[in-house]
């Protein structure tokens, strides 16, 4: 399996890969939606906000990770890793949890400080995530399901509390993602 960067000639698969993944589990609809989040977060984030991966075998693009910035009001580098998708021939193999192990090495090079994500703990702490607060980091919107909200610092043991307000790209400053 290869990780790497993606490319401009990557963008429409990618957004296909989430739309199927998406579909598989979830139904058309979150497909749609999810898909419809990959794409513009690609197309409408600038390149210093925005980080995609992928993983390749042979070929074919079978996964993809998106990290775009967040903001606090106290300077800190942060990014939150959202969407993930790994096409569905190819899950419960490792290639998600390696390709954001890849993803955030690559950011800590870059110095980023730190990585916040939304999804199922049960996934993502076994890539080093643990569940936080939103009094810890404060989310953009109020999060639906706030069992789900997680970070890893690139740069300490433990995760300080950062106090004001977040916000989040254009592409995902909707309540309905949160």
């Amino acid at each position: 399996m290869e990780h790497s960067h993606y490319t401009p000639n990557d963008v429409d698969k990618i957004e296909r890969l989430f739309i199927k993944t998406f579909t598989d589990s979830e139904g058309q609809s979150e497909g749609e939606t999810v898909g419809g989040l990959a794409g513009e977060l690609i197309r409408s984030t600038g390149e210093a906000d925005l980080y995609g991966f992928v993983a390749r075998d042979s070929a074919e693009l079978v996964g993809s990770i998106l990290l775009s910035r967040m903001r606090f009001e106290r300077e800190i580098k942060a990014f939150i890793l959202a969407p993930v998708a790994i096409h569905t021939d190819y899950q419960r193999q490792g290639i998600g949890q390696e390709l954001i192990k890849f993803g955030l090495n690559v950011l800590k090079e870059d110095g980023v400080e730190l990585v916040i994500t939304y999804g199922d703990p049960r996934f993502y702490t076994k890539v080093g995530f643990h569940v936080i607060t939103e009094a810890q980091v404060p989310p953009p919107f109020k999060l639906s399901q706030p069992e789900g909200w997680m970070a890893q610092s690139l740069v300490a043991d433990r995760i300080g509390p950062i106090e004001g307000k977040s916000c989040c790209v254009e592409a995902l400053n909707k309540p309905e993602y949160w």
